[in-house]
């Protein structure tokens, strides 16, 4: 067993489950604009929200660096204003997760408010519910599945970040360094046995993810049936 391996173990399922339960609060709000927006400007809304699907993680990477730095606008006020230093920092880590797992997230919300009837939503206004009620109440009981699909597939997308947290965070044992840039290091010092240990748990946390989210989505299938 690597000497870190349960210090960088813990700093992965960390990072993983900060990204997915902000992106839950931040994607929510997003996917319920994009799912009912008429605006002309929706085309490019949800070509934003989709650009870390087709961006390669470095190039993500390498801009939210240089948006982190002091030798810009942002990153002088976030250094200078707010003390934060988020360049090769577990927060600068955590916010280019934010950015990259971002679709993971908004995708399959908007797809579940799109999907549900619009009679749900006439309903509960005719009963005199607020919109926030009926997201709350109405809406989000009746889309379980892509509740949990956005957020499976936000946490196992970010515990194999690779190029964006390599990018911001550099490589900091006990900070900024995660098990999948472990399992790099280990290869390249040839010490495969310790790289194992990692991409064993990752295998595994990965296949135990998806077996209960196919077990959730058949017995919720069956219930509804």
């Amino acid at each position: 067993m690597p000497p870190d391996y349960w210090q960088t173990l813990r700093l992965t399922l960390a990072l993983a489950s900060c990204t997915t339960a902000l992106l839950l609060v931040l994607g929510l709000p997003l996917a319920y604009v994009l799912a009912h927006s008429r605006s002309r400007l929706r085309p490019l809304a949800e070509a934003v929200v989709s650009l870390p699907l087709v961006l390669p993680p470095t190039v993500i990477g390498f801009y939210l660096l240089l948006a982190f730095s002091d030798s810009t606008a942002l990153g002088r006020f976030l250094i200078e204003k707010l003390g934060l230093s988020l360049n090769f920092s577990f927060p600068g880590i955590l916010v280019g997760s934010l950015v990259y797992s971002l679709p993971f997230m908004v995708q399959p919300l908007q797809a579940g408010f799109q999907q549900l009837p619009r009679s749900l939503t006439e309903a509960a206004y005719t009963l005199g519910k607020s919109r926030g009620t009926t997201l709350w109440r109405v809406l989000l009981p009746n889309m379980k599945p892509a509740l949990l699909n956005g957020a499976v597939l936000t946490f196992a997308h970010t515990l194999g970040e690779f190029g964006v947290v390599l990018m911001i965070g550099g490589n900091l044992p006990g900070r900024t360094r995660v098990a999948s840039i472990a399992i790099y290091d280990e290869v390249q010092s040839l010490q495969y046995d310790q790289a194992n240990a990692y991409a064993g748990t990752l295998l595994a946390v990965a296949f135990a993810i998806l077996v209960g989210l196919y077990w959730f989505s058949k017995k919720d299938a069956a219930h509804l049936s």
